[in-house]
């Protein structure tokens, strides 16, 4: 059976971020949703709009892999939302894998993911936004085996951090980077 990812995006979303995982996953072979948070027609950060395949409900918890893109105020919605949070925390209590990049570690964050886990996020949030109880890294992607998370640092990261989501999913990674220019990308 074919694994299924949820890419939730909210107003204000990086484009650049939400819309790399969603391409990578699906050339990878997977299923990827691109969930609302509260509507279908979501806008990015840099004013793309964008028409999601659902809006957010409980089938989240039915997903393989839920990843979060960054930007401002879409990672802020993200986080405010108790919706989601109640699902991602109960997504997390399953053991399922849950991701997120740029600013958007700040809503796991508040839902209490990352304590005690290695994490990262765009440079000078965790300061702001992180817990204060997980464990920061400065690493371009950092996955955390135990709580099952993935995290990234920003915009410039979004083709590694879609690699890791595939590669947790069980994708063969280096005939994707291979199919994609990837690796001719880091020799140059």
């Amino acid at each position: 059976m074919t694994k299924k990812v949820a890419v939730v995006l909210a107003n204000g979303f990086e484009e650049i971020e939400g819309l790399t995982q969603v391409d990578v996953l699906r050339r990878a072979g997977f299923q990827c949703d691109m969930v609302g948070l509260d509507s279908k027609e979501v806008t990015g950060s840099h004013g793309i709009q964008v028409t999601c395949d659902k809006v957010l409900n409980d089938d989240l918890l039915d997903y393989d892999l839920v990843t979060f893109p960054g930007g401002l105020p879409g990672a802020t919605n993200l986080r405010d939302s108790d919706k989601l949070m109640h699902l991602m925390q109960q997504r997390a209590n399953k053991g399922q894998w849950n991701a997120a990049m740029c600013a958007a570690p700040m809503a796991l964050a508040r839902y209490g993911l990352l304590e005690g886990h290695d994490y990262t996020m765009f440079p000078g949030m965790n300061e702001e936004h992180g817990d204060p109880k997980g464990n920061f890294k400065e690493d371009m992607v950092v996955v955390d085996e135990v709580a099952k998370i993935i995290t990234s640092r920003g915009p410039a990261t979004a083709l590694p951090f879609s690699f890791a989501l595939a590669k947790a999913l069980g994708a063969n990674v280096e005939d994707l980077k291979e199919s994609m220019l990837y690796n001719f990308l880091m020799k140059q």
